[in-house]
């Protein structure tokens, strides 16, 4: 068993708060059912991947989509750097930190960076996305200033969390690249790359009910 805590960073799926580059073409309600699949997605991959502790980072309350054997915390105030940082500072030990835009994330996609060996020559574990950010980052000791005052949400993101890492002498092992679900056409893209997942169920009766393309199909 590996002595990682995984973190998830998430928002609560509710119309309007959550995934609105989805809308159009899907309506604040249709989106923030996405997202709820999304988040009971990568809960379940939590679950299933080896960890001492796993931590849902929440803004907002808990739903019907929180599996059991999964820790609630209030994220903190602040930017999102200061929200990732705070989530990081109140670990002991290493972490392992996701969102939740990305329900095709496997144990076995995770399993490098939470191994009995994760740490061995490594300090730090980075997963790129292709939106210029990243969906994941882990740290051998989670230190705050690592996080703090790096600009978010750019296309240039993920490029200076990485330097940041870097800068401070930190070995850093790459995790894959993925697409976080932002549009319509990510979305139709993750589900496809994720056929069995809830997100892809989700979207496909979307599609079915609204005529909207589904999984693979561009719009």
């Amino acid at each position: 068993m590996t002595t990682s805590t995984i973190l998830v960073i998430a928002k609560e799926p509710l119309p309007g708060r959550v995934k609105t580059r989805l809308t159009p073409p899907y309506s604040p309600e249709e989106a923030a059912g996405l997202a709820a699949a999304s988040l009971a997605d990568t809960l379940g991959t939590v679950l299933a991947a080896p960890a001492s502790r796993r931590v849902l980072v929440l803004e907002g309350r808990p739903g019907p989509w929180l599996p059991s054997g999964i820790e609630v915390v209030p994220q903190s105030g602040g930017g999102l750097d200061e929200r990732l940082a705070a989530a990081f500072g109140a670990c002991t030990g290493p972490a392992l930190l996701v969102g939740m835009d990305t329900p095709q994330i496997t144990p076995a996609l995770l399993a490098p960076a939470l191994g009995p060996d994760a740490w061995q020559d490594c300090d730090a574990w980075f997963g790129p996305a292709f939106d210029g950010g990243f969906w994941a980052l882990g740290l051998a000791e989670p230190d705050p200033r690592l996080l703090r005052g790096v600009p978010m949400s750019r296309p240039d993101t993920g490029a200076l969390q990485r330097a940041r890492l870097t800068g401070a002498g930190l070995r850093v092992r790459d995790l894959p690249w993925l697409r976080d679900v932002d549009t319509a056409d990510d979305a139709g893209e993750v589900a496809a790359a994720a056929p069995h997942s809830r997100f892809a169920a989700a979207l496909t009766r979307l599609a079915t009910a609204t005529g909207q393309p589904g999984r693979g199909e561009g719009r």
